[in-house]
């Protein structure tokens, strides 16, 4: 690979191999060693075509999640199966992952900006800015710059916009997957929550048991479904439909989750 040659977003490659290998050596102990990622579905991400690939997920910190999915792709593309061990296959990092963040988030600080160089496609919320809500329009360059993102490889994206779980799926990602059609593989993870901070940067609990189920690709009629139809769909993948809460109030099944965090442990 030539030492300067450059993703479409204008990031040398080598640069960004480096923070990968640097920061996927420094995070590895936080699913391994302080906490265990338990995970499922590593064979899908192998039958993956190299470009065109949209991950959706539920949200649970700011860069935990992502940094996770880093590891876990790499090294199911490596040959681990439903594993992160070895950390060998972090050497030679996939160099076309990118995650969908919001600006704001990327630009707050040194450090957000040095992960943003990992392959950040970072947007403009439209519905909520320096902690209040806003409604302003899609900036279209941001689309078309995920849009370049799947041409270029695989994209990471979270569609309820926050960390908090069942919230509303954002319409944008449905149209998004209209406009491109691509490949869309849910994600489910859980436990991040009770591990980390909000950021994802400080472990607040060790020992907790965290997953990540990696599911088949949709079945998405891309002309016929409606932006309505594919929200549903995400939803439900996702596991964020109301109606996986049956009869408990989200108040309920956020003490219920406080619950789960004193007991979900692994040693």
């Amino acid at each position: 690979m030539p030492i300067f040659k450059k993703n479409p977003f204008g990031h040398i490659l080598f640069i960004k191999k480096w923070i990968i290998r640097i920061f996927g050596i420094i995070s590895h102990g936080r699913y391994r060693r302080f906490n265990k990622l338990q995970i499922e579905g590593s064979e899908i991400i192998r039958s993956l075509p190299e470009t065109n690939v949209l991950f959706v997920s539920n949200h649970q910190t700011y860069f935990a999640d992502v940094a996770a999915m880093f590891h876990v792709f790499n090294a199911a593309l490596k040959g681990r199966v439903d594993s992160i061990k070895n950390i060998g296959y972090i050497w030679q990092p996939k160099l076309n992952i990118y995650y969908v963040a919001a600006s704001e988030t990327m630009k707050s600080g040194l450090l957000p900006k040095i992960f943003a160089y990992t392959g950040s496609v970072s947007i403009q919320r439209t519905w909520r800015s320096a902690g209040k809500d806003i409604k302003r329009q899609v900036k279209m360059s941001d689309i078309t710059n995920i849009g370049k993102a799947l041409d270029d490889g695989w994209v990471i994206t979270f569609p309820q916009g926050t960390t908090k779980p069942f919230k509303p799926i954002r319409r944008g990602t449905a149209h998004i997957i209209k406009t491109y059609k691509p490949i869309v593989v849910p994600i489910v993870i859980d436990g991040f929550r009770r591990a980390f901070d909000k950021k994802g940067l400080v472990i607040k609990k060790r020992d907790v048991l965290q997953s990540m189920v990696i599911k088949k690709p949709m079945e998405i009629d891309y002309e016929n479904d409606t932006i309505d139809e594919i929200v549903k769909k995400i939803e439900f993948e996702i596991e964020q439909h109301p109606s996986f809460l049956k009869v408990v109030s989200p108040e309920e099944y956020k003490q219920q989750e406080d619950e789960l965090n004193k007991k979900r442990t692994f040693w």
